[in-house]
């Protein structure tokens, strides 16, 4: 998409003329899932598929709002001084909530604006939209409002957002690879501290194919948080002989040997997931590191592996479309990418044979299914900026 066509649309909703373009990514990530809140490491990074946002500022105290997205729910208005959740408000509750957040930290808006946004992320397809609209806010209104907010802080008002004005009780993971992310590398996190480190993801001759499930999937309602739950418990009753504070803290084998504490198939299932796939995500960091990516590879789908047999959130789709990968010529690895339930998984592909994988594994998956997967190449890219 580019700038001019996003200004004449916005004058097309607006009827007035735009003054600033933005761009905020979406992001995948490579390997670490379901670890995020539960204080181990994650290794996402930013994409070149996102969202465009189109500003404006307006004289009074009026916010209005329109995303080419989602037609059918028109121009959504509000004023700049009333910020509470309202149901009603569908989309725009992300930038509603950023706005709320920042003013928590002192922050006052004196005029309104208009807002158009334009997003080339595929509908429901887990590559957070939702944290790229709500850095795309950030970045608008730290330009247009001259606020001066640093981009970790963004980030931690975008998860605030998320967790108390959405009510999704989600960890940091979406808005810190959205809001930090950098071309051509992926962010190692460790979700506790917040410590990071980028890493550059040198494929040789592989890229990375997203292959969207087009099954749509919605995180507030997902099972989620009932996850997130089961893993909490799972932590309390290691914590009765344990001085951990996550699972994060565990090592594989120092898990297996407390595990008798947890005394709940399933509550062990969850937990050893969340212990182990941080294992395997500083493992695969120092695999891409060194040039290893056949272990690479072997790591991201064994992280498959365990979402799907320890965590239970792949579904019928996302194993069709990882196990297909992992029979392809010239695939290094393969895995879901999110939350699960449906969305997006990724594979590592040799260059000459991707469109072999696409037709094949595009085959199978509509067979199996009854419906057509996507496929296409994910580039690495910046966090938000001004166009």
């Amino acid at each position: 998409m580019n700038a001019n066509d996003l200004k004449k649309e916005f004058s097309e909703i607006f009827d007035t003329n735009p003054e600033r373009v933005f761009f905020s990514p979406g992001r995948i990530n490579l390997i670490g899932e379901h670890t995020d809140y539960n204080g181990g490491h994650v290794f996402p990074c930013a994409i070149t598929i996102g969202t465009y946002g189109v500003y404006a500022p307006r004289t009074d105290n009026t916010v209005r709002m329109y995303s080419a997205n989602i037609p059918d729910a028109g121009v959504i208005s509000f004023d700049v001084n009333a910020l509470d959740y309202d149901k009603a408000a569908g989309w725009t509750n992300y930038p509603k909530g950023m706005m709320n957040e920042l003013v928590k930290t002192g922050v006052k808006f004196d005029h309104g604006f208009d807002l158009y946004v334009h997003g080339n992320m595929p509908d429901g397809a887990g590559l957070s939209s939702s944290a790229s609209i709500e850095l795309l806010t950030g970045a608008v209104l730290n330009a247009a409002f001259d606020l001066g907010v640093s981009q970790l802080d963004l980030v931690k008002i975008g998860q605030k957002c998320e967790n108390n004005y959405v009510g999704v009780n989600s960890g940091i993971m979406d808005q810190f690879a959205v809001g930090m992310g950098k071309q051509d590398q992926a962010i190692l996190l460790d979700t506790n501290t917040l410590d990071y480190s980028y890493a550059p993801v040198k494929l040789g001759n592989h890229v990375i194919v997203i292959m969207n499930t087009n099954k749509r999937r919605e995180l507030a309602d997902s099972k989620y948080n009932e996850r997130r739950s089961e893993c909490e418990e799972a932590l309390r009753r290691l914590q009765t002989k344990l001085d951990i504070k996550t699972l994060g803290d565990l090592t594989n084998d120092e898990f297996d040997e407390a595990a008798y504490l947890i005394n709940d198939e399933t509550l062990i299932k969850r937990a050893r997931h969340a212990v182990f796939e941080n294992q395997r995500t500083i493992k695969a960091t120092k695999a891409l590191a060194d040039d290893d990516l056949t272990t690479f590879g072997e790591l991201v789908t064994a992280s498959h592996v365990s979402l799907h047999f320890d965590y239970e959130v792949t579904g019928k789709e996302l194993d069709t479309l990882a196990e297909t990968a992992w029979k392809q010529p010239g695939v290094l690895g393969a895995r879901m990418t999110g939350a699960g339930f449906g969305g997006c998984g990724i594979a590592i592909v040799e260059k000459d044979q991707v469109e072999a994988f696409k037709e094949n594994v595009g085959k199978v998956y509509r067979d199996t299914i009854g419906y057509d997967a996507d496929f296409y190449i994910a580039e690495i890219a910046d966090g938000p900026k001004e166009l």
